[in-house]
């Protein structure tokens, strides 16, 4: 398939539309948690427990999936399992370790709740060549670390090495003017 002319778009709108996905994604995420009995934490790693498929993941990768310390993976893991969605394994390899096997009835409760809306975006994605929806999985493969940077940051409490010390300064290059997501409303407005 050969890719559609598109309005031509700047970084800065780029971001914008991006803030409104996420932002749409957030609540969206809230509403399946609810639905399936979850708070969106659990259910978060409960997609990282079924994305990992025939491999189950250990408590720890999935700390490091989710980007949460094990002490919390724990407690996930306590809820997942009272709710029924997930168990504990020991791992055949080192019984030390457990792996987190999805319950496959759950799975099914929760693949039922998406599948609608991934056949959607399957068929938006129809809409693009295979070098256009290449260049957007790399887009978001990339902006993933950029985004774990970013948190990472932000828990440490460090600044961040690629803001400049004093923005104000001549010569300093600024990025392009960026809506932020939800901007404070303008003078007058109400």
């Amino acid at each position: 398939m050969q890719g559609k002319t598109r309005p031509p778009a700047t970084a800065g709108e780029a971001i914008s539309r991006m803030d409104h996905y996420v932002a749409l994604g957030l609540i969206g995420q809230q509403e399946v948690a609810q639905l399936l009995g979850l708070n969106v934490t659990d259910l978060t790693c409960l997609g990282h427990v079924l994305g990992a498929g025939d491999e189950p993941l250990s408590a720890g990768d999935l700390a490091s999936l989710a980007n949460l310390t094990t002490g919390a993976v724990t407690g996930v893991l306590n809820r997942l399992e009272r709710a029924g969605y997930a168990r504990r394994q020991p791992d055949p390899d080192d019984r030390r370790r457990v792996r987190v096997v999805a319950d496959p009835v759950a799975a099914r409760r929760v693949v039922e709740v998406y599948e609608p809306f991934y056949a959607r975006l399957a068929a938006l994605f129809d809409e693009y060549s295979p070098d256009e929806v290449a260049v957007i999985a790399d887009w978001f493969a990339r902006a993933t670390v950029e985004a774990r940077a970013h948190l990472d940051r932000l828990r440490s409490g460090e600044p961040d090495p690629a803001e400049p010390a004093n923005p104000a300064a001549p010569g300093v290059l600024k990025p392009p003017m960026i809506k932020f997501p939800f901007s404070c409303p303008t003078e007058g407005s109400a």
